[in-house]
């Protein structure tokens, strides 16, 4: 089968080095994982083991003066390695979606949430300034985000990160990205927006195809929307595995540390067969 055909996204040996007087110090060990259409990878890990470094890695969003990276990620088959800045700029957005922990980053804090969502959609599609003002308008709407005339007129810092979070989904459900990197999209958040953030993933993944890599430290989460656990520690990929192989049956002593430290609370599992009904 031609690569690309049946798998998303696909990490072959990809390794993260910081760049010091000493040397070249590793961040990431050679990672390897696949993610097909319409599935969600669960990224799982303490603080410091290299998700979110992962993440910045297959974004290309790492500072090359800083650090040095190797290895090939490949979206639907093309290498991106291969793409210039310009290209890989055009990439992020249309072509993969990323929902970061902090949101407030993701804006600028000086222009409106509707000039910079019009500007986005724009960007990366043929429409008129009035055509993406209502596709944003919908967008908000299906969020569930109150009043989304008014919305569009406010700046980030005058909304909650909750409604930040959400209106970064609205933008990726608008330009249907085939990939979405959410890095601890609900860690700020309390659990009725942790609940509606979720719910909207799970419904971009199911109405759009979207293939969505999930990293969280939160077990529950991870165990309600994955379908494919990655298990990293310090830097490496240490257990990967379908989600209920993962919980039921951990083989890595640092897997099986996770899982007697999690809540009872998240024990149970939904079945990732169903949109999940939070």
């Amino acid at each position: 089968m031609t690569a690309g055909t049946d798998h998303v996204l696909e990490v072959e040996h990809l390794q993260v080095q910081l760049k010091s007087n000493a040397g070249l110090i590793p961040l990431l060990e050679p990672l390897r994982f696949k993610l097909q259409k319409g599935r969600i990878l669960g990224i799982v890990g303490e603080s410091g083991s290299g998700k979110s470094l992962t993440c910045h890695a297959i974004l290309r969003l790492l500072q090359p003066r800083q650090m040095e990276w190797s290895g090939t990620v490949r979206l639907n088959g093309r290498d991106l390695g291969t793409l210039s800045d310009k290209e890989m700029r055009t990439i992020r957005g249309k072509e993969i979606g990323s929902i970061m922990q902090n949101p407030m980053n993701a804006f600028t804090p000086v222009y409106t949430i509707g000039s910079q969502f019009v500007e986005t959609l724009r960007t990366h599609t043929r429409i008129s300034k009035q055509q993406a003002i209502q596709q944003a308008i919908e967008a908000l709407a299906s969020m569930n985000l109150p009043d989304p005339h008014k919305l569009l007129k406010k700046y980030p810092f005058q909304i909650s990160g909750g409604m930040l979070q959400r209106v970064m989904i609205a933008i990726s459900m608008c330009l249907k990205p085939p990939l979405l990197i959410a890095d601890e999209p609900t860690t700020a958040l309390d659990v009725v927006n942790q609940l509606q953030v979720l719910r909207e993933l799970d419904r971009l993944r199911y109405e759009c195809g979207t293939s969505i890599v999930l990293v969280s430290h939160d077990l529950g989460v991870i165990s309600q929307l994955a379908d494919e656990v990655v298990v990293m520690y310090k830097g490496q990929i240490v257990e990967q595995g379908e989600v209920a192989q993962i919980f039921d049956q951990p083989q890595h002593e640092y897997t099986q540390m996770l899982l007697r430290s999690r809540p009872t609370a998240i024990i149970d599992r939904l079945s990732s067969s169903t949109p999940i009904e939070l």
